[in-house]
């Protein structure tokens, strides 16, 4: 039976079966060594009996190997594999793009991405994709935990009505659709369903922007959930949540963290809380200025770790002008919205706030907006709000960005799988 790689140091004494891929070879005059790499981790392989057979094994070969194994201090984990049987599992392969057995990463990205088939095999680039599958577990069994229901919603969609963003348009049976900018108007229907839904898919966005932050096509971690009091409710839960986030990333994506000389941050249990108007104060902004940019939220991440010792900073009561109809006003002030955005290491994270739960004001906003509720867009979403529903929230995580200002990427590409942005259609 095939064991892994890290179970190999509490099988000393006893014949084990190991198989993956010919990681490194290396030819000494007594003896030579094989490297073997599968999920887990590195095995190392003592080859004293016909070393020429390494010849023929290739770096990533995809080999099984048969052996005893021996206490090694000096090999991975404290234990190695003697006397063994070698049998290869495919036909030597050909030479790698990139050297995978280098502990670091040689090649700049854009060979990175093109040959991204292989070059995700290397230990360290594969680190951002394990670090995001540990954070959408936190994601899932935390929200499952405060009994939210996972749903998931469709990507494509017959209005392009959600948000400001650019959309991408298909035909659809000779007919014209879109890929969904999120699931917002899915995720506030299904508030009267479960009254606590989340979901984790992915959104497209056909912003035509070409940065080290964004991307067309990524990973959104949506909740949303009734019976809340205003906004701040919501970012309690947003706080919960990444709470989970990182301590699953701890205990799941710990030899991704090592690999990568990583340090796992904190998120306070009060984060603290800025009203938009004293962000712009403190990052010297216009104070007529109707967002922050990106610099004014590097100002105000760096105010949040002096003043405060932490990685978060929320920023509160954004204008109404520059959010989404659905946003619920400020009730003391009706310029300011119970909105907000979390800022992550001086960069936003996430956004999220209450929304409008009154069938009445949503006639309102959008005829504010010189819109009908009555449109083809707007009749099944506001289906919901004339049969009842609850005041309600929620928040959507960009699962990549969140795992690259976690790692210290210097581009969000570093550690998405597949990217998709204006340049890049394949692999």
């Amino acid at each position: 039976m095939r064991i892994l790689s890290h179970e190999i140091p509490s099988a000393v004494g006893q014949s084990v079966t190991v198989a993956g891929w010919v990681h490194r070879r290396r030819r000494l005059a007594a003896v030579s060594f094989l490297i073997l790499r599968d999920r887990s981790g590195l095995a190392q392989i003592v080859v004293k009996e016909s070393p020429e057979q390494l010849d023929e094994l290739t770096e990533e070969t995809v080999v099984q190997v048969t052996g005893t194994v021996a206490a090694n201090p000096q090999a991975p984990g404290g234990a190695e594999l003697v006397d063994p049987v070698i049998e290869p599992l495919t036909e030597p392969a050909a030479t790698p793009p990139i050297e995978l057995w280098r502990p670091s990463v040689g090649a700049g990205l854009p060979v990175v991405l093109d040959n991204a088939p292989v070059a995700l095999r290397h230990p360290v680039i594969r680190a951002g994709a394990e670090i995001a599958a540990a954070a959408m577990y936190g994601f899932r069994s935390t929200l499952g935990g405060q009994g939210f229901t996972e749903i998931q919603t469709p990507k494509i969609v017959g209005t392009a009505t959600e948000s400001g963003a650019n959309v991408f348009a298909l035909d659809y049976f000779g007919g014209p659709a879109y890929l969904a900018q999120s699931p917002q108007f899915y995720k506030q229907t299904m508030v009267g369903v479960f009254e606590r839904v989340f979901e984790v898919g992915p959104v497209f966005r056909a912003e035509p922007h070409d940065t080290v932050r964004h991307l067309a096509e990524y990973v959104s971690l949506d909740a949303e959930f009734g019976f809340i009091t205003d906004h701040r409710d919501v970012l309690a839960m947003l706080r919960a949540a990444i709470a989970g986030m990182l301590e699953a990333v701890g205990e799941r994506a710990g030899g991704a963290l090592e690999r990568l000389g990583v340090a796992l941050p904190e998120i306070p249990v009060d984060v603290p809380v800025l009203h938009f108007t004293e962000a712009l104060k403190i990052a010297g902004a216009n104070p007529d200025e109707p967002d922050l940019a990106p610099a004014d939220e590097r100002a105000i991440g760096a105010w949040a770790l002096s003043e405060h010792g932490s990685d978060f900073v929320a920023v509160e009561g954004y204008p109404m002008a520059k959010r989404p109809f659905y946003t619920h006003p400020q009730p003391s002030d009706l310029r300011w919205s119970n909105s907000f955005d979390l800022l992550f290491r001086g960069v936003e994270l996430v956004t999220g706030g209450q929304r409008l739960h009154r069938y009445s004001d949503y006639a309102a906003a959008l005829t504010a907006r010189g819109e009908s509720p009555d449109a083809p867009a707007y009749t099944s979403y506001l289906q919901a709000f004339k049969h009842g529903m609850p005041p309600h929230g929620g928040f959507a995580i960009g699962l990549e960005r969140f795992v690259s200002r976690l790692t210290g990427a210097e581009n969000i590409r570093e550690v998405t799988l597949f990217p998709r942005d204006l340049h890049r259609l394949t692999p």
